[in-house]
């Protein structure tokens, strides 16, 4: 039993997938208000679930990489809450939400470990709210560089880092052209 419960909750629901699909960078698996028909795993490359705000920008509330489960919330709903992008070219595998359920319903281990998914994605989702909290955009992107390894993405991404932390892509590249200037005085 402790072998089967160490598995990940993507390698526990990897056994239920039924259909696969390809997405382009920059292609919507789905937006929201449609209906919940599936959970999907990300078997390859990168996916955000993000909401519009009023002002224009976007908020990403989940970053989902290779071996991830997407939009596991969205097992208690009738319908997505935000969209699913593509950040590059991805692989995602689904699982027909009923079977999904069933499975979580006679298999109390399975239930186990996504408890402790959920509790985890409680955790970060806490910290990403600290970095919201946070005033100036120079705190939230030292906090953002701190808990993901200190490094940003390639360039062609920082705009996603400005969507993770709540602020304009603009924003971020005036800081981030500041601390070059600063580093070469």
């Amino acid at each position: 039993m402790i072998a089967i419960m160490s598995k990940t909750l993507f390698e526990r629901f990897l056994t239920l997938a039924e259909r696969e699909q390809r997405l382009d960078a920059g292609n919507v698996l789905f937006r929201a208000e449609d209906p919940v028909l599936s959970l999907f795993l990300v078997a390859g490359g990168e996916l955000r679930l993000v909401r519009a705000l009023p002002h224009g920008f976007q908020l990403t509330l989940q970053r989902a990489g290779s071996a991830s489960v997407l939009a596991e919330a969205s097992l208690f709903a009738e319908q997505y809450h935000c969209d699913a992008l593509a950040v590059e070219e991805s692989m995602v595998l689904a699982i027909p939400m009923a079977k999904a359920k069933t499975a979580l319903e006679s298999d109390p281990a399975l239930a186990f470990v996504l408890m402790r998914h959920l509790a985890s994605e409680v955790q970060r989702t806490r910290t990403r709210a600290e970095i919201l909290s946070l005033r100036s955009v120079a705190d939230r992107i030292d906090f953002w560089l701190a808990f993901n390894g200190e490094a940003l993405p390639p360039k062609g991404r920082w705009n996603q880092v400005a969507s993770e932390i709540g602020i304009s892509p603009e924003a971020l590249y005036r800081e981030l052209g500041r601390r070059r200037r600063a580093s070469r005085e």
